[in-house]
């Protein structure tokens, strides 16, 4: 089997992981990446996706991208399969065409676009003796390779030492060449290693490396030193143009000017009366005094900053008498030369610092701002017109003075910046000498000298002799390398936007000089080269590299040079000293170069609280962690599958955690010397890389002086066996315990941990997440100031675990000032404090039946640890539990129906209540409130973001652990339902639940939220797979989005105890929504059922269902018209003039769509009332179900009844049957008007379409007035009128339906003549066209309209203005009988539509412009607002979901009818997938797993809403199976 790893991309193609860090494992074998894209994102528009992973076998090339076409696919999600076989830092990215905005006007030009480049980091394969080593298992040893001694023999000792306390990684600070500091990191000659240890060079190194690995068990790992060289480097002689220079950067002049300045002040301190030798701040002072006269005022560093007024005036001038002038573009802004004349100083000013000021550094050399003449003379031409040798204009004195004036006022902002600087140069001048001169923590340098100047040198200057010759002067003062608080490391702190050199920001090392790359090889190319080749041989020997100073390393350098490692080491581990101040920075470093790890410092910590945040940090996973890693393992048809599918797992900053580098202080410096041995412990409990450094494990006294320090070191571990447990001389023989318990950890994946802190104590707890088998340590913490003291740690509680005492120690270290001066005393060794370690007693271990109590002893001070094993009987086989609760659940749901599937996954608590006659419900999870369904989503749409987020805080969370009932409650609720008779396939999915917790309810409480949550999304899955397989073949192989809308299906369509199709026999009905729409009465309308039929259940496959309602529905017909409320049957009400339309349009949809779908026409159904009788009786008198009809003939009888209109009262009419309707409201008349075949119908007092709002107010006035009556004739009837005619003229004429029309007064009128009556009329009557002179040509009142290039929503109702209303209704029409519809016009009226009405998820319901506009809907408002008060405004403004499916389909269809080309044909699938952006946020993010019914103003939430309605998802469906048909074609 394979291993797939999945990468979802998306719309704009960017990788849909957290953080969008891709990181993936060591490819142990190769393993497939998956890019997963839906096929109509806005990227694969003329898209690639373009990565340069390389084909297996080949070299990586970073420039080497390989493009994989993105096919455009509107119903499927796109896979790119991308074989990986070797770690490395890779990319990819996409172009494409860009989506151009939708107009009437297709772009003569197509922009192309490329998203941002995105990185995959792939982990490096460490092997050490033919065994795999994981990040993770890493325990690195630091050392300086100056106090190592004699190489080969004092090396191979302490490598037996450092072996012997189980280090696998040795890091060597750099072996090469070293300058003249003697600093291991200021290296002379990057090619060359040190002669004093391997006088063979590279022989010897290899050696070394063979003598490692293959005696010793270790790897090598070395630093990179990229950002600086040594200020002796031989070879800046020859190349002085890798540093930054006033030749190589000009900007640097000024800095350079200064430093010399202050280095020729601090050589004449004492020639010009200052203190050399500073004993007070009152001394500092005095020099600073000296510093402002003799350095700043004596370099004039102003005149880097501003204007030479006098030559500037003086060619401005001159420029202006020969009368060269040049307006800058733009000119003086529109002003004329009199209101120039008129402008302030500061107005002529700024307007030559916007126009004229030329620099081209913001640092130049002197005087270097200049202003351009020609721009100058413009100015004063403006001010005093053109010069006239005559005499009679302004004379050039008066010119001079007004340009000197406009240039003295143009200086004073540069001079500010002058003032700026000038202070901060004194200030950071100041805090510099008084840290290394006067401050107690400083390095108190002594008298100022020569040797030790007044400042550092910030320039390196090289000697003058025969290879410096040949360049430039300029060129040989080379800035030094250095570092500043808090720098942004993306910045070139030397580049020409910084000033930090100037301004004396820099804490810089006088030894080494800044490399300046430039952006690319092409800027500096030697020095690229060389060290390219010092990178690729030290890659040659070492299996790892520590980045020194990353955060000061171009990240371009440092990518193209770790390019150039893997080229020779594929698998070389990168870690990096990365101090960027932010972790955003830090993320960029990481994914850009593939590191392995950043270096995190354990005794950076001040306090046993801080310490414990790093241990929290960097320890691990949360324990009870959950599982997200898989998607999938499931077998098909007991078939395997031939790979596994990996999610991308969330992946934290990794971490080499080291108790101390060789950059820190020692424990017995910054805290208390007998803090080494807990520390230690701590950091190795990590789950993460670990590291130490030498002298740590043997408590040296101080942190190593690495440049000037020449003593050798030792080690108890170089000369003895190091045996765990009690010793002297260091903490050697517990750390060989702790460095094998930690590899073995990381080996194995013990990734879960849980860390306590309890005043200066510290536990903590790491295991395997299967096994459950793990470590726990208590470590007592050892910070100044704490005593010896025991700590008082709570007896801690570790419930279902067993536990075993590994042992427990202390550290006593002998820190008196007289020892420590004795060790520091000895003139050729490196020592370590005496110390010892002690075994200590009366550790307390208690066991009960279910848990174990820990206490530590009496005596525990400070400096102690306590380490233990410890497992849960009840897990032991755990990683079986694992397996046993993830599998055999596609076999045990395989059984059942999706009307099963709707008790299993949903049911909302309503539903449950109903069914239940009110005993059972939803689950309700204390501090959190009620699920949505009883069923398993309720729980999954909980879980998944629990999950994802390992929330194991949540409430949730919090119940599972208190107790079982959750777990209980869903198989005991599924027991009962199983005992029904219609619900017996629930018997397996029960077992198979029920199996699967009582195995976990042996295990701990505090693993019940992993275990349960991994049992729920394991049947969920089981459910929603076994779902697919019943739906049609284009919902199972569709795109999630497809996917989710068709499990809407389930979710609305099963039993009611209180609701059915038919009042005899329970059948599954259809609700219109949940919760709101779910039981008795309520749930059933038939509206919503025909707008919703076609798509959740014809177009999923539910044939059978289709047909149920449609017979249903079929058998309640009266008055020609079908019931909106079905009452069972029983009490079926017939208000809506709409609702039989939808019913005809989804039978004719059936035909077409469903195998062998006429044969539907020949059905037979019993008629609940007599055909073509409008006499009312109750469902159980002898006339109801006495007569039968076939479905043709209920056709027949619908047309027959509209054609020869109708008028009646509804049965019942009255405050019974509806409350707040008026009279007038009851009575129903319909009819049609011949002179154009449409039907008109309705009044001003009921509402008999979908807006179908009725006032209810009597404070507002408004009961019984509609908020929208749509009398007259609505544009969605009139088209799905047409689009049945068209229907029955075409089944007609092939002989598959017999009536050729109907008959009106004795007269036939066919099929064809009624809708060419129709099609005739139709524009006339609806159309408003968008130029006013067309008016004549259509029924059109000028002063009603108010936006134009649209369809009426209305023809003829009983207010005119409500025709012209701009609605969502007339892309029903378009959708259903496009060709009523002129397709110019309808694609303007589309884009009218889709610049005003269409929200985020919903089309607004009302013109934002239309007076009546009212777009917030609360029901509950009982105001005085006649428009609002009640809900009134249902329909005047919110915005509805399931009209956005019927405008798509409409814009779909007539945006294809204009393409031409393929590519003009992806562009609309593009659009309309474009638009369906907030549909799939919203879906993917409700609880209910499905769309609302509407939202208010620009898609914000409605609280009165039903959170899912059939019809929102449905008419989504309908477009997918609308672009299938169109792509098939």
């Amino acid at each position: 089997m394979s291993d797939v790893y999945l990468l979802p991309l998306a719309d704009d193609g960017s990788p849909d992981v957290p953080d969008q860090y891709i990181y993936l494992p060591a490819p142990a074998k190769p393993y497939t990446l998956r890019f997963a894209i839906e096929g109509a994102s806005s990227v694969t528009r003329g898209g690639s996706l373009w990565t340069n992973i390389p084909l297996k076998g080949k070299s990586f090339k970073r420039d080497e991208f390989r493009e994989f076409k993105l096919q455009p696919d509107f119903r499927r999600t796109l896979h790119i399969d991308v074989l990986v076989a070797s770690a490395g830092a890779y990319a990819f990215y996409i172009t494409y065409d860009t989506l151009p905005e939708l107009s009437s006007e297709r772009p003569k030009t197509v922009a192309s676009k490329r998203t941002p480049t995105y990185y995959i980091d792939v982990a490096p394969k460490l092997t050490i003796k033919g065994q795999d080593l994981s990040l993770d298992a890493l325990s690195i040893f630091s050392l300086l390779s100056k106090f190592m001694g004699k190489y080969p023999t004092d090396w191979e000792k302490h490598l037996h030492g450092i072996a012997q306390r189980n280090y696998n990684v040795i890091h060597f600070t750099p072996l090469m060449e070293r300058g003249a500091s003697n600093s291991p990191y200021s290296l002379n000659d990057q090619l060359k290693f040190d002669s004093k240890y391997f006088p063979n060079g590279e022989q010897d190194i290899a050696h070394l490396i063979k003598t490692m690995e293959g005696k010793f068990g270790l790897l090598a790992l070395t630093d990179v030193v990229w950002n600086h060289t040594a200020h002796s480097s031989p070879w800046l002689e020859e190349h002085p143009e890798a540093g930054y220079n006033c030749e190589t950067a000009p900007w640097l002049e000024s800095a350079y000017e200064l430093d010399t300045a202050l280095l020729n002040f601090s050589k004449n301190l004492k020639h010009l009366g200052y203190p050399v030798d500073l004993k007070s701040v009152d001394d500092l002072l005095k020099v600073m005094d000296g510093i402002k006269t003799h350095v700043i005022g004596s370099t004039r560093l102003w005149e880097f900053y501003v204007i030479n007024v006098e030559a500037n005036a003086k060619s401005a001038v001159e420029f202006w008498k020969s009368g060269k002038a040049s307006v800058p573009e733009g000119g003086f802004g529109g002003l004329g030369p009199s209101e120039v004349n008129n402008w302030s100083t500061k107005q002529r000013a700024d307007f030559l610092l916007d126009h004229a000021v030329k620099g081209k550094y913001p640092m130049g050399g002197r005087f270097a701002r200049t202003i351009d003449p020609e721009v100058s003379a413009a100015l004063l031409t403006a001010i005093h017109g053109k010069y006239e040798t005559s005499g009679h204009g302004a004379t050039s004195g008066a010119a001079l003075s007004t340009i000197t004036k406009v240039l003295d006022e143009l200086n004073l902002p540069f001079y500010k910046e002058y003032d700026n600087d000038t202070a901060e140069i004194l200030e950071q001048t100041f805090n510099r000498v008084k840290y290394v001169r006067l401050d107690d923590h400083g390095p108190k340098l002594g008298p100022i000298n020569e040797k030790n100047p007044l400042v550092e040198s910030y320039f390196t200057r090289l000697p003058e002799n025969a290879k410096t010759k040949k360049h430039s002067p300029k060129s040989l003062a080379l800035v030094n390398n250095g570092w500043i608080w808090a720098a942004d490391a993306m910045r070139d702190n030397a580049g020409p936007d910084s000033k930090a050199y100037l301004r004396r920001e820099v804490i810089v090392w006088g030894d080494c000089v800044k490399l300046r790359y430039g952006k690319s090889p092409k800027e500096n190319p030697w020095l690229w080269n060389y060290m390219a080749k010092y990178t690729q041989l030290m890659a040659k020997y070492f299996a790892a590299f520590r980045v020194d100073n990353c955060h000061s390393t171009p990240i371009a350098v440092a990518e193209y040079l770790l390019d150039k490692a893997r080229d020779i080491r594929p698998n070389i581990a990168v870690f990096a000293e990365l101090f960027s101040g932010s972790e955003a920075m830090d993320w960029l470093f990481v994914k850009r170069l593939g590191l392995s790890a950043l270096i995190r410092e354990a005794m950076q910590a001040w306090s046993t609280q801080e310490l414990s945040r790093l241990v929290h940090k960097h320890g691990g996973r949360p324990i009870g962690s959950f599982e997200v890693g898989e998607v999938t393992r499931h077998d098909i048809d007991g078939q395997p599958l031939k790979e596994t599918i990996h999610k991308i797992k969330q992946s934290p900053l990794h971490a080499l955690f080291m108790d101390c580098t060789h950059d820190n202080e020692t424990p017995a410096q910054k805290r208390d010397a007998r803090d080494t041995l807990p520390n230690a412990a701590l950091v190795n409990m990590c789950a993460s890389a670990t590291g130490s450094v030498f002298g740590y494990d043997e408590i040296y006294p101080q942190l190593i002086e690495l440049v000037h320090e020449t003593r050798l070191y030792t080690s108890n571990a170089s000369e003895q066996e190091v045996k765990i447990g009690e010793g002297e001389g260091g903490i050697g023989g517990i750390k060989k315990l702790l460095n094998q318990i930690h590899i073995q950890m990381g080996k194995d994946g013990y990734d879960e941990t849980f860390i306590h802190h309890e005043g200066e104590l510290i536990t903590v707890h790491r295991v395997h997440p299967l096994t459950r088998k793990g470590y726990f340590l208590i470590a007592h913490t050892a910070f100044p100031g704490y005593g010896d003291g025991n700590g008082g740690l709570s007896p801690v509680h570790l419930a279902g675990t067993k536990v075993k005492l590994i042992g427990a120690w202390k550290l006593t270290v002998d820190t008196s000032q007289a020892t420590k001066q004795k060790i520091l005393d000895d003139k050729a060794h490196l020592r370590g404090l005496p110390s010892k370690i002690h075994e200590l007693h009366g550790v307390d271990i208690e066991e009960t039946s279910n848990e174990t109590v820990i206490r530590t002893p009496n005596h525990f001070p400070p400096g102690s640890i306590a380490l233990f094993e410890t497992f849960i009987p009840s897990a032991e086989h755990s990683d079986g539990v694992d397996v046993f609760c993830s599998s055999g659940a596609d076999e045990a749901f395989s059984g059942l129906s999706l009307v099963d599937l709707n008790f299993v996954m949903y049911r909302c608590d309503a539903e449950e209540r109903d069914s239940s006659d009110g005993r059972d419900g939803v689950y309700s999870i204390p501090n959190h409130g009620a699920l949505v369904y009883a069923g398993l989503q309720g729980w999954w749409s909980e879980l998944q973001h629990i999950v994802r987020d390992n929330n194991l805080g949540h409430p949730i969370c919090n119940h599972l652990r208190d107790g079982q009932w959750a777990l209980d409650y869903v198989t005991g609720r599924l027991e009962k339902l199983s005992e029904r008779g219609d619900l017996k396939a629930l018997k397996k999915p029960t077992e198979w639940l029920k199996s699967r917790f009582d195995a976990v309810k042996k295990i701990p409480s505090f693993l019940l939220p992993r275990y349960f949550a991994l049992i729920i999304q394991t049947a969920h899955a089981a459910a929603w797979k076994r779902a697919m397989s019943l739906m049609s073949e284009d919902i199972q192989h569709g795109q999630l989005f497809l996917q989710q809308l068709a499990m809407v299906s389930i979710q609305q369509t099963s039993y009611s105890k209180s609701a059915s199709l038919w009042p005899q026999k329970s059948v599954p009905c259809l609700a219109a929504g949940l919760p709101h729409f779910s039981t008795s009465w309520a749930r059933c309308w038939g509206r919503d059922v025909f707008i919703s039929l076609r798509g959740l259940l014809t177009g999923t496959g539910r044939f059978d269902d289709a047909k149920e309602h449609i017979l249903a529905f079929g058998s309640v017909l009266k008055h020609g018209m079908i019931p909106n409320l079905l009452g069972s049957g029983k009490s079926p009400r017939y208000n809506s003039r709409d609702s039989v339309w939808f019913f005809l349009q989804n039978i004719q949809d059936y035909t077409n769509l469903v195998p062998n779908g006429l044969n539907i026409l020949k059905e037979q159904v019993p008629r609940r009332f007599l055909p073509y009788d409008d006499t009312f009786f109750e469902w159980d008198d002898s006339r109801a179900y006495s007569k039968k009809s076939t479905i043709a003939e209920i056709v027949q009888e619908v047309m027959q009844r509209h054609a020869t209109g109708m008028s009646f009262r509804e049965h019942n009419a009255g405050p019974n049957l509806d409350s707040q309707m008026k009279p007038e409201g009851f009575q129903i008349d319909i009819h049609v008007d011949w002179s154009n075949g449409i039907i008109f119908g309705g009044n001003q007092y009921n509402c008999g379409t979908w807006m179908d709002k009725m006032g209810e107010s009597e404070k507002a006035g408004s009961k019984g007035v509609p908020g929208t009556p749509r009398d007259g004739a609505a544009v969605e009837i009139t088209g799905m009128l047409f689009s049945t005619l068209v229907w029955l003229e075409r089944l007609h004429k092939d002989g598959k339906y017999i009536k050729s029309g109907v008959k009106v007064d004795e007269k036939e009128i066919t099929w064809s003549h009624w809708a060419g009556l129709i099609k005739k009329n139709f524009e006339k009557c609806y159309y408003v066209p968008q130029d006013p002179s067309e008016d004549k040509n259509f029924d059109v009142n000028p002063k009603m309209v108010n936006r134009r290039g649209i369809y009426k929503d209305l023809y003829r109702s009983g207010k005119e203005y409500e025709d012209y209303q701009l609605r969502p209704n007339f892309p029903i029409a378009m959708t259903v009988a496009p060709d009523l519809f002129t397709d110019d016009y309808a694609f303007e009226a589309l884009l009218v539509a889709d610049k005003h009405l269409r929200g985020p998820t919903g089309m607004a319901t009302l013109d934002p412009s239309d007076l009546n506009y009212r777009p917030n809907y609360i029901n509950s408002e009982d105001s005085h607002d006649f428009a609002t008060s009640k809900g009134r405004n249902y329909h005047q403004g919110p915005e509805w979901l399931w009209p956005t499916g019927f405008f798509l389909r409409a814009l779909l269809k007539f945006d294809l009818a204009r393409s031409k080309s393929k590519e003009e044909q992806i562009e609309a699938l593009q659009q309309a997938t474009q638009r369906l952006y907030g549909c799939k946020k919203a879906i993917r993010e409700s609880p209910w797993a499905g769309l609302t019914e509407l939202t208010n103003k620009n898609g914000s939430f409605c609280n009165d809403s039903s959170p899912t309605q059939a019809w929102s998802a449905s008419c989504l469906i309908d477009l997918f199976f609308d672009a299938e048909k169109i792509t098939a074609a």
